[in-house]
């Protein structure tokens, strides 16, 4: 099984019971493993098997069920295409390439037309199948940027959705103004008694009659029939998406927002039509001829004013996304053949030599080879003071310069580089759902079909058991019942809040890797954190050396135990190790060749050394094997008290010293501890260093429980152990040697270097190594599932009390009846408010920051 993942733009969904329609359809397609589509995002996240299914099919299962998939095309050239003997092995390449819909090549003109999903294939990919099959593209294929090609189409539709909204708002206005005339023709009718919405607008109407009278005779008839007239382009053009949506619906056997909308006003509508068209009918059966245009342009009209406001807030909620895809630099200077060049930023590729000045933005990742400068990494980081760069150190795509210049050689660009995995990262973390949606998932696939059996049931029992004219009254029952009805505020209620929450924690240089960790992170109660490069920098130096004594009393020097150790050590990639290396080379120690290296795990490491064994140990395992110390144990001991680690070096089973290392806790560590206690949090340290040198870093950063001498296969043990009593863990890691942890623990939280952030083991990535940013993480988490919490039991609420209301629960007691016009501002309201809630999430600040 091959399995490939694919984001397809879902078009033509209006609510949560689309989403499930087009989640269940894509769940139980061929070759499907599984299938989430976010109403929020209009995004659907598909796993599939790429040897049973392809992007086509699964475009063909979406348009089966009555919906479609955003795509683009593009044509480019190629070479020497007029030449080749088929185009079939060039068209197969492309269409292997994932995202890819079809691809035609024509040889007459030497070009290829590309149908994808945008987002989903790359230039660089398409460039790459080209080449694979012996061709060359004439010129670099127009990289289209996923997240722009988003923007303009929301802008689209808010254009669109505002103008709509003008054409139904204003005939609304009209014809209210025109139904309060038709109203005040007959102040005792019973319905205007009744209806809600007619009580707070007869004495305006009786006012607007008093007015009229003096100036013209109005006919009762014609003016029925001038807003029969007004209102039919608001039903066709501006409320025509909802009868679209709802043929589509009926045609494809399912039912949506659009179903409720489009029975509720075409009912009104062609009930009204009749009245106006064959008022005999009506007045000779014993009921009157009422008409409700008004109530169709208004609930029209407040309908397309919700989904305006909600798509603008909407836009807001990815903001986060736009702001760091828009950060990349546009261009880069580039040397190529001796020659400085200007190219855009798509056309850089891994080796090139690139310059920037300062001021400007460096364009993608790479490590510097010439210059100095200090780099402001905030934007991506989070880190707030310019970082010092110099030659061999690595910097990173988007970040500015801020004085001297730099040459450094690309090493990733595009969606390789550190940026381009960010925004993946967080992508894919907004297409996912946290587990507390699974309820509203439920409730949202069955939602429609019930509505309508309760509009159906409303309408039989007013019908039946209401006053004359009960056809006016359960008419009204019915509308009103199916337009309050709103799944919308339902499938709203989790994507919206981890949209923005996801966006908020990658502005502070957290990157969460779907719902389900964010909805467990907000559930940790002890945070267990490593030591080297958690708590300390990760970066320790030698402090110092202290040699055995020769037979003759007189003590070897460092220089010679050095060597061994560091002769030995190159060979590792333990952080000890490079602090070892690096004070031979400070003190011009020349190193051996090292033959038979083997690591001890937690234990340290041996080689052979110029025929001699050598060994790099820690102090325990020295104990462990009863070697003799001599005097060098009390002075291990005493350097282990200091909070430094000590390493025995032996050279064919003799100790020749004790070197000293330290590693400086980060000075931000208190802070965060401190904070982590004010959250509630158990705070555990774990370390592989000796029980003394670990106590002496946990009493600096005030943490009270230690766990030393942990092996790093243990660790995962340590994890299972505190989890089995009841505990949810937080690991806390560098990643390196914590994978297995991080990976046991209920949420794993990897601290990255900047550069190096897909780390696959962890659910949380911090993009810096400040540890304040575990407390963020934790309180954004919470803060984020108390507003999905508040945005569910709203959009439960309202249709729980308001579908009841619709219906006439309130008649009985109080003798009124909630109008339709109001029944769709209620409706507008409840997913809009929905949204606003998760939109608060944008004002969150971190607890050390307040």
């Amino acid at each position: 099984m091959s399995k490939a993942r694919i984001v397809l733009p879902i078009e033509g969904m209006s609510c949560a019971s689309c989403a499930a329609t087009v989640q269940e359809a894509l769940g139980s397609a061929s070759g499907v493993v599984a299938a989430t589509v976010n109403y929020a995002t209009g995004k659907a996240a598909v796993d599939y098997d790429d040897a049973q299914t392809h992007v086509a099919e699964l475009i063909k299962t979406v348009r089966a069920a009555g919906y479609d998939c955003g795509r683009a095309s593009v044509t480019f050239g190629v070479e020497q295409l007029h030449y080749a003997p088929s185009v079939a092995p060039l068209e197969q390449a492309l269409g292997r390439v994932p995202g890819v819909i079809r691809a035609a090549a024509n040889q007459a003109t030497e070009t290829v037309t590309v149908d994808y999903i945008p987002g989903a294939a790359t230039a660089e990919a398409l460039e790459a199948a080209v080449a694979q099959t012996g061709f060359r593209v004439a010129e670099p294929i127009a990289a289209e940027d996923p997240v722009e090609r988003e923007r303009i189409a929301r802008q689209r539709e808010i254009r669109t959705l505002t103008w709509k909204f003008a054409l139904a708002a204003g005939v609304a206005v009209v014809s209210m103004l025109g139904s309060m005339l038709l109203m005040a023709q007959q102040p005792d009718d019973t319905m205007k008694q009744i209806d809600l919405l007619g009580r707070l607008l007869m004495p305006l109407a009786l006012r607007l009659q008093e007015l009229v009278a003096g100036r013209a005779v109005i006919d009762a008839q014609w003016l029925k029939a001038g807003l029969a007239v007004i209102t039919l382009p608001v039903v066709v053009w501006a409320g025509g998406q909802f009868y679209r949506g709802a043929w589509s619906g009926f045609k494809h056997r399912t039912a949506d927002m659009n179903t409720l909308i489009g029975v509720g006003t075409g009912a009104a509508y062609l009930y009204s039509l009749a009245a106006t068209v064959a008022p005999v009918a009506f007045t000779g059966a014993g009921r009157p001829a009422d008409v409700y245009y008004e109530a169709v342009s208004a609930i029209i009209a407040l309908i397309l004013l919700g989904r305006l406001l909600e798509a603008r807030a909407k836009g807001r909620t990815s903001e986060a996304i736009r702001r760091l895809a828009g950060l990349r630099a546009k261009t880069a200077h580039v040397i190529r053949e001796g020659r400085e060049l200007e190219i855009a930023v798509e056309a850089v590729v891994p080796g090139d030599l690139v310059v920037v000045k300062p001021g400007e933005k460096i364009p993608v990742d790479g490590v510097v080879t010439e210059g100095a400068s200090a780099v402001d990494e905030s934007l991506l980081t989070g880190e707030p003071l310019p970082v010092a760069k110099k030659i061999g150190d690595d910097v990173i795509g988007a970040s500015l310069t801020t004085t001297g210049s730099l040459t450094f050689r690309a090493t990733r660009v595009g969606k390789d580089s550190a940026l381009g995995q960010i925004v993946r990262l967080v992508e894919d973390a907004q297409a996912t759902k946290a587990p507390i949606q699974r309820l509203a998932d439920q409730v949202a696939g069955v939602f429609v079909p019930i509505v309508i059996a309760l509009a159906i049931a409303a309408f039989v029992a007013w019908f039946d058991f209401g006053p004359a004219p009960a056809i006016v009254f359960s008419t009204v029952a019915l509308v009103t019942v199916l337009i309050i009805a709103c799944p919308c505020a339902l499938g709203l209620a989790t994507p919206t809040a981890i949209l923005v929450g996801t966006g908020k924690a990658a502005e502070h240089g957290i990157l969460i890797r779907s719902g389900e960790a964010l909805d467990r992170l907000s559930r940790v109660r002890t945070v267990l954190l490593d030591k080297t490069g958690t708590i300390t920098e990760g970066r320790p130096t030698v402090t110092h050396i202290v040699t055995a004594k020769r037979p003759d009393g007189t003590p070897l020097s460092a220089a010679e135990a050095l060597k061994w150790a560091a002769s030995v050590e190159q060979r590792s990639e333990h952080p000890l190790a490079g602090a070892i290396i690096k004070a031979a080379q400070d003190r011009q120690v020349q190193l051996l060749p090292v033959d038979k290296f083997a690591l001890m795990e937690g234990r340290g490491v041996r080689g052979t050394v110029d025929r001699r064994i050598i060994e790099v140990i820690s102090l325990r395992h020295a104990r462990e094997r009863s070697l003799d110390l001599g005097g060098l144990g009390p002075d291990g001991d005493r350097l282990a008290a200091q909070g430094r680690t000590p390493v025995i070096v032996v050279v064919n089973n003799t100790v020749y010293g004790v070197i000293a290392i330290s590693d400086p806790v980060k000075p931000t560590a208190k802070q965060a501890i401190h904070y982590l206690r004010k959250l509630g949090l158990g705070v555990m340290m774990v370390s592989g260093d000796s029980k003394r040198g670990a106590e002496a870093v946990a009493r600096e950063v005030e943490i009270d429980e230690v766990l030393a001498e942990v092996l790093p296969s243990q660790k995962a043990e340590l994890v299972k152990k505190l989890q089995q009593q009841g505990r949810h863990v937080a690991m806390v890691g560098d990643g390196i040697n914590d994978a297995p942890a991080l990976a046991q623990a209920d949420v794993g939280i990897a601290i990255g270097t900047g550069t190096d952030i897909a780390m696959e083991a962890s659910d949380v990535t911090l993009i810096r190594g400040d540890l304040r940013a575990v407390v963020t993480a934790i309180q954004l988490s919470r803060r984020t599932m108390r507003t999905i919490r508040a945005n569910l039991f709203w959009a439960f609420v309202y249709n729980v009390i308001g579908i009841p209301v619709a219906a006439g629960a309130l008649y009985p007691f109080f003798r009124v009846l909630l109008s339709p016009v109001l029944a769709s501002a209620a409706m507008a309201w409840s997913s809009l408010s929905v949204v606003l809630n998760s939109l608060t999430l944008r004002r969150f600040r971190p607890a050390w920051g307040s």
